[in-house]
């Protein structure tokens, strides 16, 4: 009995320092944004850096920046590709819209006048529930549009005011790379010099695994939105989706966010499909994103579990509870709790 309540203080008492760190953390990221990219961009290029350092017999500075600035040029030469395909390709979306509506104007027609012929033919009553709900439906339509088109007034404003912030956490986190990796490729062990030789092992250890766990857990959500983007561009390149490269790409990005998901570019173009009478793409659509969402739902606990050694059901339990409880923040703060009662249970500290 005294040993259970002994392992029930336990869990309580990382219970609460592990809640208050998320808390602090999450509510100071804005402050310390550059430092904490900077230092998992560091832990990445410590290695190459150290290859540098034995293979040419180099300082750490010069290797330290070799290393950053190769990959800091190539991210923006990445991005660069990416932001130009997007910003071509969304223009001629853009301006194709009201060509391709010109174009299908008949079969637009032809498509709410079988729709109205069906709905004449209906029972009254059936006809007073539809129209009581399109009613009701408008209203909330245009409620949201209205809230929308404020929230995404404001949203622009605030982007733009960010557009000095994000060029300073940039430079910041450039700056802040490349002295990190320095320290990291010198001298890996200062910070656990201090610590005394009987924990120093055991806090080496959580340290190490602590990194080792977020590194996968970041690869294994990346794997994810790439098989995502293989899946989409490889569907929209077979039935012919215009924009292919940009809609897969939002589809990648859609498939991390817990309220849009794939479905908000699958379902539009899907319908648009069917309004334009191509049936064969918009059945094929339509099967494609049933399936594409069921192997995401597959695959995701099982890469994570997997990259994190963790079982499958705690996975699937974390992502669920978190996302009921607070989105995507939640989702975070089960799994990174899952993460380190593993760790700490490891280490025989739990």
């Amino acid at each position: 009995m005294e040993s259970i309540l002994k392992k029930i203080d336990k869990l309580t008492v990382f219970f609460i320092l592990y809640t208050f760190v998320f808390v602090i953390f999450f509510g100071t990221i804005g402050y310390t944004l550059p430092f904490v990219l900077a230092l998992i961009l560091a832990s990445l290029l410590k290695i190459p850096t150290k290859f540098l350092m034995r293979k040419f017999k180099i300082k750490s500075t010069i290797a330290s920046i070799i290393t950053t600035t190769v990959f800091f040029a190539a991210i923006i030469v990445l991005l660069s590709l990416i932001i130009t395909t997007i910003t071509s390709e969304t223009i001629q979306l853009v301006k194709n819209i009201q060509s391709y509506f010109s174009i299908n104007k008949n079969n637009i027609l032809d498509f709410f006048s079988n729709l109205q012929n069906y709905y004449k033919n209906l029972d009254p009553s059936i006809i007073s529930n539809i129209e009581s709900n399109i009613s009701n439906y408008i209203t909330k339509t245009i409620n949201i549009s209205m809230n929308a088109s404020t929230k995404i007034f404001s949203v622009t404003l605030s982007f733009m005011s960010t557009i000095p912030y994000t060029l300073m956490v940039l430079l910041f986190t450039l700056l802040t790379t490349y002295f990190f990796t320095k320290d990291l490729s010198s001298s890996s062990n200062k910070i656990f010099d201090l610590i005394p030789n009987k924990n120093g092992d055991r806090v080496h250890y959580i340290f190490d695994e602590s990194k080792k766990m977020f590194k996968n857990y970041l690869l294994s959500y990346l794997l994810i939105i790439t098989i995502t983007f293989l899946e989409t561009l490889v569907v929209f390149l077979v039935f012919k989706v215009k924009y292919a490269v940009t809609l897969s790409i939002l589809c990648g990005i859609f498939d991390l966010l817990p309220i849009f998901g794939i479905g908000a570019i699958y379902i539009p173009l899907i319908i648009i499909f069917f309004i334009s009478g191509n049936y064969l793409a918009g059945l094929g659509l339509l099967i494609s994103y049933v399936i594409i969402t069921i192997v995401r739902q597959i695959i995701e606990p099982k890469i994570v579990s997997s990259s994190l050694g963790i079982n499958p059901v705690a996975v699937l339990a974390s992502i669920f509870i978190g996302l009921k409880a607070n989105g995507l923040i939640g989702m975070l703060f089960c799994m990174f709790l899952v993460v380190f009662y593993n760790i700490l249970k490891k280490v025989e500290v739990l």
